[in-house]
């Protein structure tokens, strides 16, 4: 249910990600669970982002808290802006700009061609969507993106 009322069935999918198992760093972005995708420490973020890469996609894991566009987090080379094409409307920048916050955005930016994929991961039975997320989809669908280009992931 978004704030106007209106109701909208975002496209969900499951996703099945094994826990890290070595050793822990320091770092766990606010104790966020710790993955492991393809022998790579990450998170939950970054492996829907490595997924949509090993299929031809670019993105970014938009930190809305720390307010960078992620491609890695721990190490060297974490972060690239992004390409000039893709702050053009309809873009993250132009539905942030209806919300005028950050909060809500869903977390990984994905683009192919002319298409584009926003993907929200949720933690099943332990995370839901938030109201800001409500509001930023609703604006999001007000900027023209497709729903079939909005995307949970469980």
């Amino acid at each position: 249910m978004l704030p106007s009322g209106l109701e909208v069935d975002v496209p969900k999918t499951p996703a099945v990600f094994r826990q890290w198992i070595s050793p822990l760093p320091s770092d766990t972005c606010n104790k966020k669970p710790i993955l492991e995708f393809n022998g790579e420490m990450t998170f939950a973020e970054l492996a829907i982002l490595r997924i949509f890469e090993r299929d031809g996609w670019e993105g970014r894991w938009i930190d809305s808290f720390g307010n960078k566009y992620r491609i890695g987090y721990w190490g060297g080379n974490t972060t690239k802006d992004l390409p000039a094409r893709q702050t053009a409307i309809p873009s993250w920048d132009s539905i942030r700009a209806l919300t005028s916050r950050r909060s809500g955005c869903f977390d990984v930016f994905c683009w192919r061609d002319s298409s584009v994929i926003f993907a929200e991961a949720k933690w099943r039975a332990h995370d839901t969507i938030r109201r800001s997320q409500r509001q930023w989809l609703e604006n999001a669908l007000d900027a023209g993106i497709p729903l079939n280009s909005l995307l949970i992931v469980e």
